[in-house]
């Protein structure tokens, strides 16, 4: 009973480790994208904001779930400590192509981070395989859609790469890894570090699903 207490503290440990990722990352794309879009303070921060916390916003108002954000103040101060020291740094000084790639790879830590913490509140709830995934990508998107309706963009998941697709897998993944037992502090960080690097090669290699239309074949 003491071991299988110490085994559920140490994973709900670890899915705290990738909120805080998932929250810095997606902060830090809202930012970003704030810069990108010549936004204003307020815009910048209401962006970044919106980013980081709409996602799960999303998932827990689906599970009748009064959002987190709404009565701690940890992802608020991880929000505002990283809108700081993204100013203080001087990113929305740097030239158009570091900040591109910079939004890919923090865009990325948030995707897969917050994969994971969506299908683990889907577990927590004892939700079956599509509730599981569809909570994780939810968690993992939302709030990426939330940011780009808010500047005028098709939403980077409607068009954009092997995005959605990856967020499914994570979170498939660690519902097959849950019914198996085979949850643990170091399967969780390869299923995290597998699809972070699925992620970044489906960008660079500019992998995507299929389209249907006339002009799919033009690509």
């Amino acid at each position: 009973m003491r071991r299988a207490n110490m085994e559920i503290s140490n994973r709900l440990f670890q899915m705290e480790i990738f909120s805080a990722v998932g929250t810095v990352a997606f902060a830090f794309s809202g930012y970003l994208i704030g810069v990108r879009k010549h936004l204003d303070i307020l815009g910048i921060v209401v962006v970044a904001l919106l980013t980081a916390i709409g996602g799960g916003i999303i998932r827990d108002v689906l599970v009748a779930r009064v959002p987190l954000v709404f009565f701690d103040y940890t992802n608020l101060a991880i929000i505002a400590g990283t809108l700081l020291v993204s100013w203080l740094v001087g990113l929305h000084k740097r030239q158009s192509r570091t900040l591109n790639r910079l939004f890919i790879i923090a865009d990325s830590l948030g995707l897969v981070a917050f994969s994971i913490t969506g299908a683990q509140v889907g577990l927590l709830f004892g939700l079956n395989a599509f509730g599981v995934v569809l909570l994780g990508f939810i968690t993992a998107v939302g709030g990426g859609v939330v940011r780009d309706m808010m500047v005028n963009d098709i939403p980077f998941i409607l068009h954009k790469d092997f995005y959605g697709t990856v967020s499914i897998l994570v979170a498939a993944g660690l519902f097959i890894m849950d019914q198996t037992g085979w949850v643990g502090a170091l399967s969780l960080q390869l299923l995290f570090l597998a699809g972070l690097l699925l992620r970044l090669f489906a960008h660079w290699s500019e992998l995507a699903l299929p389209k249907i239309g006339p002009d799919s074949a033009k690509g």
